[in-house]
């Protein structure tokens, strides 16, 4: 390229000699996590969101609620946020103007912001400040403080109550996910509890327990709620301490109601005085937050020892 051309296309505005554009990788890779923070959001990736925060995180929206700062994790905010934004016919969140603050593992950043939401023909919109605290996390940078300092407000905030109503009506797939995995947690809790009425509270009425590799002596399949009552009726004379949820490894599935989890059991079984242990995977459909299918692998022999199928 010949420098008449190359100045034609700096004086178009095609190509920036501005040092503001000179960031270093640390700092690229800052404003790529504060730009997808809008992004994400706009477009309801409430997963891909939750990654771009630290476990734990300060969120201080005083300036526009009037609530006090409060830290809380990553999935409890995604929560929060996905019970609200997907419900607006549309949000748009324009983060600008980022600035970045390196000092080794630890970060600040600012940016201007302004969001817009629009629900049945009307809008409102806030505009202000962002302010971030970042720590570095095995090579990726995580937000561990998220502020907004409010500068300006346009259209009703009455938008938001009808729209938590439309986000409840039409979970987000992150909601549905949350739901569906909460019914799995008070299945296996509440064999731990042995609080029989959490455990049979989960089933669907056509409920079925799939055991494909139930060893002989334990039924393979089960099938209605009342059936997989009495199965479990038993459970607190049969076991003594029981811990299942210790080291659960959830899997993603492209159905929300879905869940797919790996999981450890440790029981203390009181008619034979053995202890069971056993490593899971189970596969649970579930709908309007009751379980209508368990698939449950496990390795047959550890059972039938534990609880004197074998005969010995």
């Amino acid at each position: 390229m010949n420098k008449t051309a190359l100045k034609s296309i700096i004086t178009l505005g095609l190509v920036s000699t501005s040092p503001a554009f000179a960031l270093t990788p640390e700092e690229a890779a800052i404003h790529t996590v504060i730009e997808s923070v809008g992004t994400f959001a706009d477009r309801g990736e409430f997963f891909a969101l939750e990654a771009l925060y630290a476990p734990e995180v300060e969120i201080d929206y005083n300036s526009l609620s009037g609530e006090p700062a409060t830290i809380k994790s990553n999935t409890a905010l995604m929560t929060e946020w996905a019970n609200v934004l997907p419900g607006f016919d549309r949000t748009r969140h324009d983060i600008n103007n980022i600035t970045v603050t390196i000092n080794g593992g630890s970060a600040l950043a600012s940016a201007d912001v302004i969001a817009d939401h629009w629900f049945s023909g009307q809008h409102w919109q806030v505009s202000g400040e962002y302010k971030y605290r970042l720590q570095r996390d095995h090579g990726d940078w995580k937000i561990t403080f998220h502020q907004l300092v409010l500068t300006g407000e346009q259209g009703s905030r009455d938008l938001v109550g009808p729209a938590i109503k439309q986000a409840k009506a039409n979970p987000n797939p992150y909601i549905a996910e949350q739901q569906a995995r909460s019914t799995v947690m008070d299945f296996l809790t509440g064999l731990e509890d042995k609080d029989m009425e959490r455990v049979n509270n989960v089933w669907a009425e056509d409920a079925v327990q799939d055991m494909p590799y139930s060893p002989p002596g334990h039924p393979k399949r089960v099938v209605g709620r009342e059936a997989l009552i009495a199965v479990y009726a038993g459970w607190p004379e049969v076991s003594g301490k029981a811990e299942f949820t210790d080291g659960m490894v959830f899997y993603p599935t492209k159905d929300a109601n879905i869940v797919a989890v790996e999981y450890k059991g440790s029981v203390e079984v009181i008619p034979t005085g053995r202890q069971y242990k056993q490593s899971y995977f189970g596969l649970f459909h579930t709908e309007n937050g009751k379980i209508t299918l368990f698939r449950e692998y496990y390795e047959p022999n550890a059972f039938a020892y534990a609880f004197g199928l074998d005969g010995s």
